[in-house]
């Protein structure tokens, strides 16, 4: 029987933070971003491993505590200069069997919950592809010129704005991967196989922290996750 993981690659920096510390660490309500994402992975009662991957230099993940993710974490020290290949550096230390199920998930979109995972773990178990959180556009588009000037509206319907966790078999995304790794997310490297992954309806809370000022927002839902809870 094919097994869930999680991967979470967190080998970078986040430049436009403006942050000397990456920005996987900056503090989010009290404890680094990237506690979020992996506390919210290992207590998926479907995930067996969770593998963070970080750069071969990090000095920062062995600073905190982790113990309450113990019996599930695993940390690979194999990152890379970008997301395809931290993620196709991890997906080989990890040595998982070929029809495994891997969930990659952004270690800056700490606001994913249990009913997200569960549904998309629900709609996807049984797949011949796989498939990503995503949420419709709702915004009306605009494309700039050279002068930033509108160029055109874009037609939004059908459009929909990828998120993470992204979940394919590992030996399929690792194919993937290894021949289109010039890409900025993994159902790129699948759709460029020729393969179409489904999209499953997420939640607009599980927004990727990218700014400053987003800190302030993931605070906020985190706080109205906690007291619902």
């Amino acid at each position: 029987m094919s097994e869930f993981h999680a991967l979470v690659p967190a080998a970078g920096f986040g430049a436009r933070m403006g942050n000397e510390l990456p920005k996987q660490y900056l503090d989010l309500a009290g404890r680094p971003m990237i506690w979020y994402a992996l506390s919210t992975l290992c207590a998926c009662p479907d995930i067996k491993t969770v593998f963070v991957v970080l750069s071969p230099d990090d000095e920062h993940f062995a600073r905190y505590d982790w113990s309450h993710c113990a019996d599930k974490l695993e940390t690979l020290y194999c990152g890379g200069a970008t997301r395809a290949e931290s993620v196709s550096n991890g997906l080989l230390a990890s040595e998982l069997e070929p029809d495994d199920w891997v969930l990659v998930h952004d270690a800056a979109r700490p606001c994913l919950t249990q009913q997200l995972l569960a549904r998309m773990i629900a709609e996807l178990r049984d797949d011949p592809v796989g498939g990503i959180l995503a949420v419709p556009v709702a915004d009306t588009l605009k494309r700039a010129d050279a002068q930033q000037r509108i160029a055109c509206t874009e037609p939004r319907e059908g459009l929909w704005q990828a998120q993470t966790p992204q979940m394919f078999r590992a030996g399929l995304l690792a194919e993937a991967l290894a021949l289109c790794n010039k890409v900025t997310d993994e159902a790129s490297a699948i759709e460029a196989l020729g393969l179409q992954p489904k999209l499953v309806a997420g939640d607009s809370s599980n927004f990727k922290v990218t700014y400053p000022q987003d800190i302030e927002l993931a605070e906020l839902l985190l706080n109205k996750q906690r007291s619902v809870r």
